[in-house]
Formats: structure tokens, sequence, C-alpha cells
């Protein structure tokens, strides 16, 4: 079984821990076991295979945000403790931007969470480009004329404290490659280009994901949606980006949800 890096370093105490906990207690040896083994496995890693063709989900958990945001869609998949949590490359890009937002450590469910630490890939397509003309709705990118088509955002949580991004700005990526891990949970956001639309998604609220394989928006030459719209072939903008997090009932599910 494969790990993702920094796995042992949390697990490793435990496990070494346990044979000398048995000398005093039979229980806590088990307990400091059981935990060490939970540990490896929340960072288990195991190889995925990427469909034919579609963007496909960052990321393994539910689906708990889909909204419209300005021009934009934001498809936002929250992550248990039981997921895996390594996050995938949702279609063939170029790091435009690596961000690091510190920030605090909110459940990543709720309302609350939209201060939460995160790290923003802004990412450009690799076989095009977006587009010069900023969107004026958002100041803070009025004058960007290189901004990217799309951005995938991880989203720290109550335990997840730590989030290890494994690519770089300039950096190329494929689709369904490693690009980084959240230890113990969180939220994965996706925001898509403006041509995209709710409806156009091949998911729904509260379905389960599976990164690297669970195609999330089909290509569709008709319509220019699906993987022909990051291919820079239709104007695309990046401003108006709400990079904060979801509302939601204290479920997992949310409140603004975009039909």
């Amino acid at each position: 079984m494969k790990f993702a890096p920094g796995a042992w370093r949390y697990a490793l105490l435990p496990l070494l821990a346990a044979p000398f906990a048995f000398i005093f207690s039979v229980t806590a040896s088990v307990v400091l076991l059981v935990l060490g083994a939970a540990t490896l496995g929340f960072f288990r890693d195991p190889e995925r295979t990427p469909p034919p063709s579609g963007v496909v989900a960052p990321a393994d958990g539910t689906v708990s945000v889909c909204r419209e945001e300005g021009t934009r869609v934001r498809l936002g998949t929250f992550m248990n403790v039981h997921n895996v949590h390594v996050v995938r490359a949702p279609f063939d890009a170029t790091v435009h931007e690596a961000e690091h937002v510190p920030g605090a450590h909110k459940p990543a469910f709720s309302k609350d969470s939209d201060r939460n630490e995160r790290v923003h890939l802004r990412l450009e397509p690799t076989t095009g480009r977006a587009s010069t003309e900023p969107d004026t709705t958002d100041e803070t990118n009025a004058d960007d004329d290189s901004s990217p088509a799309a951005e995938v955002t991880f989203i720290a949580g109550a335990f997840a404290r730590r989030i290890f991004p494994y690519v770089e700005t300039g950096e190329s990526i494929e689709r369904g490659q490693r690009i980084g891990h959240i230890a113990f949970g969180s939220r994965v956001d996706v925001v898509f280009p403006p041509s995209v639309s709710p409806d156009d998604l091949a998911i729904e609220m509260g379905q389960k994901m599976t990164a690297g394989e669970t195609v999330i928006l089909e290509p569709d030459a008709d319509t220019g949606l699906g993987m022909s719209s990051l291919e820079g072939e239709t104007g695309l903008e990046m401003g108006g980006l709400d990079d904060e997090a979801v509302d939601s009932n204290g479920d997992g599910s949310t409140e603004d949800v975009a039909n």
C-alpha cells in the first residue's frame, strides 16, 4: 500500500509506543496500535485510472457545494476522515499560481469555514490560454491580463491541520495526477470557467466521488462545454471568484445550491 508523504511521521510514534504501553496496560497498547494503523489509513494513496475523457473529481468524498458565484460555478467535495485525502488534477493544465492563505480550522462543512486555511491552485489549460480581458466585477483581478481559466482550492477543516501541495507555479500537470493532500479530512473545491453552468455538471448534491476517476464534466463538442470549455476557445475569464467557503446545514449539505 502506498502512503502520502508524512504518513509515517504521524503514525510512527503511536506504533513505537504500543509495545512499551503493553507493560502498563493492554488497553493502552491496543489503543496506540489502532491509532497508528488508522493514521496510516488516513494517508493511504491507492492508484487511480482516469477514464478516457472528461473532467475528473479532484477528491474522494461527497458533493457538498454546487452553486453559482457570479459567472462561475463552484463544486465542493467534503472529505471525511475515512476518505482518501490525496487530491488529483481534474484536467491537464499549467499551474498559473499557487497561493497559501492562512486562517482558522473550523469544520469544513460549516459556514464558519469561510475563513479557514486554504491553498489555491490557479490553473491554466495546457491546450489554450485564458482571456486577456479582465473581469471588472473583481477589482483585485481588474488589471490581471493573464488570468487562468479555473481554480482548485484545498480547504483545511477542524482536524485538517496541514495542507501539502505537490506542485508549484509554472509546473505542468496531467489529468488525474496527484497534486497534493490534506492531512485528516476537509474540503476541495473546483471553480469552473464561465462557459460551464450547474446543469452541465455530471454530478449531483450528496453524490459520492472518487478522485481521478469520477467524471464531473463530460466533453460536449456541440455546446463547447466539458473538456473543450477548458481549452481556451471560448474566451475564459478569471474574475469574480469567491474563495470563501460554504453555507451549510451542519450535515455536509448546503443551503445555497444552484440548480
